[in-house]
């Protein structure tokens, strides 16, 4: 089992940025691949990026891509999203999770534990 406490989230202008930060503990960190998710609004959990164990494989939802980068470190058991040039409709609540499987998932059924999310509000 493991625990995840997100940070980094708050109030940023359009264009902006904001680094978000997922801490583990408990299971070894390096067991899981690594999910963001963010539900904004009114609006349905979404997918939005996710890491492999080794991190060596990253995917994103095509909302983001090229603007939100994921990344771990095993070390410390913390995976990120680097969110770059932020829009009004990135707003929301964001959540990490973890995925036990060997694939890296892009639904939130494929994942196993899930933080208490952090906001994202993002003014225009």
């Amino acid at each position: 089992q493991v625990q995840l406490v997100e940070s980094g989230g708050g109030l940023v202008q359009a264009g902006g940025s904001l680094r978000l930060s997922c801490a583990a503990s408990g299971r070894s960190f390096s067991y899981y691949a690594m999910g963001w998710f963010r539900q904004g609004p009114g609006k349905e959990r979404e997918f939005v990026a996710a890491i492999s164990r080794s991190g060596g494989s990253t995917y994103y939802a095509d909302s983001v891509k090229g603007r939100f980068t994921i990344s771990r470190d095993n070390a410390k058991n913390t995976v990120y999203l680097q969110m770059n040039s932020l829009k009004p409709e990135d707003t929301a609540v964001y959540y990490c999770a973890a995925d036990a499987t060997l694939s890296v998932g892009r639904t939130l059924r494929e994942y196993d534990y899930w933080g208490q999310g952090t906001q994202v509000t993002v003014s225009s």
